[in-house]
């Protein structure tokens, strides 16, 4: 436990003079607000940080960028169409251009490694032979993933991904666990000692998420919105959140509404057309990706926020980056009864049987029913995000973690100034 530790008592003087490298491949940099917090932590340690990643279609698009003196390496990706081959085609150009680029970074102290894929333990084990210490940090429990995503079963793919986790896990000196859940999972599955796996849950920046005054013109002349915030991909509940607002309006008799989506996926199209065949066109505003301003109109107006996830191995056990920022907004939560979904919020949700969208109906009509329960559980929801959840806890976890990889071990800039030192003279 790491208590009231300070973080400069966990730093300790590890991170001047040490070098991290940074690599994911799901999303670009800053976008990705988990390593972008990662990032800056490490800076503010001490570190010399650089990160590898894709470029962004319309941000993060340059193919270099110091940021906050952050240095990040950009390369380019087409997302994968077409099944597996699509996938196949993807991560290849990923790694060929991780490699690349990490060459041209040079020697690290560590290499941080973000899945998925569960394929970046290749450069990592490249860097590891050259003096890295390599730390795994799992965002997604990509077996999981598959079975939840693809609905394919456990046939020969998912045995692969399977294979590539234990490889993963088999090749890190540290990994992170986004929440106790995934840490069991590295313990019992991936064979890690418990002392090797660390917890650093994803928080808001509670500087990013300030609420402003609400604007009633965004409720389009209804007295209440509705909003969802987050990735709209097969697995992420969009179209159940849709089925159930068809039944707050069909079986409850519910027009007093308007609900904004707001995010984007590869399932995005597919969710706009649910929306029409339900006969929501007029009460469902899909805006896609927002800028941060926007976001925070939307959530500062809405009376409640949705949490839709359906109940699949995934989802039972991943933290929700949604509902935290539901929650730093102060909003109350309808959320399916998941295992981690109550970790996170505690009292700041309410919980309908999971799946069950005439139940996730019933408690939107409750809420909108009753503001001074909305008020309490946004108190409660801003409380647990000030407190217990807060990223000052996850900084000082990673700052640990860190600390481990890299006991007993000089920086990699003294290892070089070192060898210099012995070759003999000419």
């Amino acid at each position: 436990m790491l208590g009231d530790t300070s973080l400069d008592d966990i730093s300790g003087g590890d991170g001047p003079g040490r070098r991290a490298l940074i690599l994911v491949e799901n999303l670009s940099v800053p976008f990705d607000r988990r390593v972008w917090q990662e990032c800056t932590t490490l800076r503010d340690a001490g570190w010399e940080v650089h990160v590898i990643c894709p470029r962004g279609s319309t941000r993060d698009t340059e193919p270099e960028a110091e940021i906050d003196g952050v240095r990040i390496h950009r390369y380019p990706l087409r997302a994968a169409t077409g099944g597996p081959a699509g996938y196949l085609r993807e991560y290849g150009s990923a790694l060929w251009h991780t490699a690349r680029l990490a060459r041209k970074v040079g020697p690290v102290d560590v290499v941080h490694a973000c899945n998925p894929p569960d394929l970046l333990f290749l450069p990592a084990l490249w860097l590891k032979r050259r003096g890295a210490r390599f730390v795994f940090d799992q965002h997604d429990l990509v077996p999981e993933l598959y079975l939840s995503r693809f609905d394919r079963g456990e046939d020969l793919l998912y045995r692969g991904v399977c294979a590539l986790e234990r490889l993963t896990y088999r090749a890190a000196d540290i990994v992170l666990a986004t929440n106790e859940s995934y840490r069991d999972v590295a313990v019992r599955r991936g064979g890690r000692r418990p002392d090797d796996v660390f917890v650093v849950r994803s928080a808001p920046a509670t500087d990013r998420f300030q609420p402003v005054p609400p604007e009633p013109d965004l409720k389009r002349g209804k007295p209440h919105l509705l909003c969802y915030l987050g990735v709209m991909g097969p697995q992420d509940g969009v179209d159940y959140a849709l089925r159930s607002l068809a039944k707050l309006r069909d079986e409850l008799g519910r027009t007093d509404w308007h609900a904004v989506f707001v995010g984007a996926g590869d399932a995005f199209d597919a969710m706009v057309r649910l929306a029409r065949r339900l006969g929501l066109d007029e009460q469902v505003q899909f805006t896609g990706r927002v800028p941060d301003a926007d976001l925070v109109r939307y959530l500062s107006t809405a009376d409640v926020c949705l949490s839709p996830d359906p109940r699949n191995p995934l989802n039972d056990v991943s933290t929700m980056n949604k509902v935290l920022e539901y929650m730093a907004m102060g909003r109350p939560i309808v959320s399916f009864d998941l295992r981690e979904a109550r970790v996170s919020a505690g009292d700041a949700a309410l919980y309908a049987p999971a799946n069950d969208e005439s139940a996730f109906a019933e408690l939107i009509a409750l809420l909108l029913d009753d503001p001074h329960q909305r008020a309490r559980m946004g108190k409660i929801g801003q409380d647990r995000i000030s407190g217990q959840l807060s990223w000052r806890n996850s900084q000082a976890s990673l700052l640990a973690a860190y600390a481990a990889a890299c006991r007993d071990r000089a920086p990699v800039a003294a290892r070089a100034s070192a060898r210099r030192g012995r070759r003999p003279r000419s």
